[in-house]
């Protein structure tokens, strides 16, 4: 059972993928009325943020994956 090659398209795409992710979020904050950005920009909102992402994603890549059949 050969497993797939990671190319370089695919390393592309994931990245253009998260610069639309947070250019979408600085414009969705960009929205927000001045206090609410206070929140965001004067907390540690992000790192909270940046924390469940980065645990969600070692979660998936953690978990076994079905055989392939």
């Amino acid at each position: 059972m050969a497993e797939r090659e990671i190319g370089l398209r695919d390393v592309l795409v994931t990245a253009a993928i998260c610069v639309a992710v947070v250019l979408a979020a600085a414009f969705a904050t960009s929205l927000l009325p001045r206090e609410a950005q206070s929140i965001v920009f004067h907390t540690p909102l992000l790192i909270v943020v940046l924390i469940g992402g980065t645990a969600a994603a070692l979660w998936r890549i953690s978990r076994p994956r079905p055989p392939e059949g």
